[in-house]
This record gives structure tokens, sequence and C-alpha cells, in this order.
């Protein structure tokens, strides 16, 4: 790994990146109204681990290429989950023609 072109970027500003990235994913989740927000929310949070997984991965007596492995697993799965996000959110707004949250509890209708 990391051939004579290679950039090198130190491990914690990478870790800070990611605990940056997952604060903001997590504000966003929990704060935000809008379905579509906290959806892009999440997946920040998502992006915010695969980074983790790959700076993991590069620590260690022999660096492995098991972390790329694990983020492609997981942009995956988050691929699946935007479609299958999205697909709710329509449904939800061709239903009650809005995406606020405050709007789809469903006790007081």
């Amino acid at each position: 790994m990391g051939g004579a072109g290679a950039i090198h970027i130190p491990t914690g500003s990478l870790l800070g990146l990611g605990a940056i990235l997952f604060c903001i994913g997590l504000y966003g989740a929990l704060s935000k109204r809008n379905l579509i927000m906290v959806l892009v929310s999440v997946e920040l949070m998502l992006n915010a681990a695969n980074i983790n997984l790959v700076t993991f991965s590069r620590l260690g007596v022999s660096p492995n290429l098991d972390g790329q492995i694990f983020t492609l697993f997981t942009i995956t799965v988050a691929a699946a989950e935007v479609a299958v996000g999205l697909a709710l959110i329509l449904a939800i707004f061709r239903l009650r023609r809005t995406t606020h949250v405050e709007d789809l509890d469903v006790e007081r209708h």
C-alpha cells in the first residue's frame, strides 16, 4: 500500500474527519424535521463510518484491504437503504402530502 506517489494523510486527521462528519450527521438526524434531510444525515453518518473503516485498515503491523472491503459492502447496503428510504418517503408524500416528521404521527390521525 502507498506507492511512491501516494498521499500520506495522518491517521488522527482522518479519525477527526470521521468524528466531525458523524457528529454533523447525528445532529441532522436528531434535529431536522424533513424526512429527506434525516435520510441525508444518516448517509453522512454511514460515510463517517466508512472513513474510519478505511483508516483503521491502514493501521497495524501489516496493513490490509479488509477495511476497504467492508466499506464497499457498507456502500452497497447504504445504496439499497437510500432506495428503500426514498421509496418510503415518496409513498408517505403521496399519502399525506408532507415530508415533515411531526405530521407523520399516526396517533394524532
